[in-house]
């Protein structure tokens, strides 16, 4: 069959459009973030994909909602018992109330963090969202060092953030890379993933058949840690109604 692919962004949201021998437009949104694809007819343009998609973006948009209320775990107290991910491994945090600085560790096969007596939820969760952050920090220089010879990209600039809908995001001008926090609670290959992924938009724009054929070449077995990142248990939280 033959098939082309292209990429468009429509009122803010990523469309991966791939054309096809087929007779009808389908638009499909998929867990967990909500990524929207189209499978277009090869007889259609991308401003003929583009009506279709604005015709359908309320549906779309509801869809995208459901998704990312359904596929997150119920929100964290950050309370002993309570089950977390680190670096893909499911552990068990247990809270030690002590005098001094606030501080995370992994101990044996626990999640251990240490505050002041009385420390609020707010506060426990910030320090535990700081210590994954310090973990991608220590993790992600030797990642980009491996593959900027690799991929014949070089990263001026990268960055953490909380991400509602990507992993991660590229600035081709800039050379600049940002990812989500959360890939500090995903197994490293996943991160290794999503660099080499951002690295290669540092190449290629868009999601098209050069840029598959680029990460087939770097990472073949890109596709498998594509899924297995889409279908892992994403933490819960609370975004302001504009994100």
């Amino acid at each position: 069959m033959s098939t082309s692919s292209g990429y468009l962004t429509v009122r803010g949201i990523n469309v991966d459009v791939v054309f096809k021998d087929i007779k009808n437009l389908h638009i499909g949104v998929y867990p967990p973030l909500g990524r929207v694809r189209v499978a277009a007819p090869l007889s259609f343009d991308e401003e003929r994909v583009r009506l279709a998609v604005i015709q359908r973006f309320a549906w779309i948009t509801r869809q995208r909602k459901q998704l990312l209320a359904a596929d997150r775990q119920s929100e964290r107290e950050v309370v002993t018992g309570e089950s977390h991910y680190v670096w893909g491994v499911r552990r068990l945090l247990r809270v030690v109330e002590r005098p001094g600085r606030c501080a995370v560790a992994v101990e044996a096969q626990r999640l251990v963090m240490h505050v002041p007596a009385g420390t609020s939820t707010e506060r426990r969760r910030a320090v535990l969202d700081a210590w994954r952050r310090a973990q991608l920090r220590a993790a992600v220089p030797d990642v980009i060092a491996k593959w900027e010879p690799i991929v014949g990209a070089e990263v001026s600039r990268w960055s953490i953030r909380k991400m509602r809908t990507k992993w991660g995001s590229c600035s081709r001008e800039k050379g600049h890379i940002s990812l989500n926090l959360e890939l500090a609670n995903k197994h490293p290959s996943l991160l290794e993933y999503i660099v080499v992924h951002e690295m290669a938009h540092l190449r290629v724009r868009g999601h098209g058949e050069g840029f598959t054929r680029l990460m087939d070449e770097l990472l073949p077995d890109w596709s498998a840690r594509r899924t297995a990142l889409n279908t892992s248990v994403l933490a819960a939280e609370n975004w302001p109604a504009d994100s």
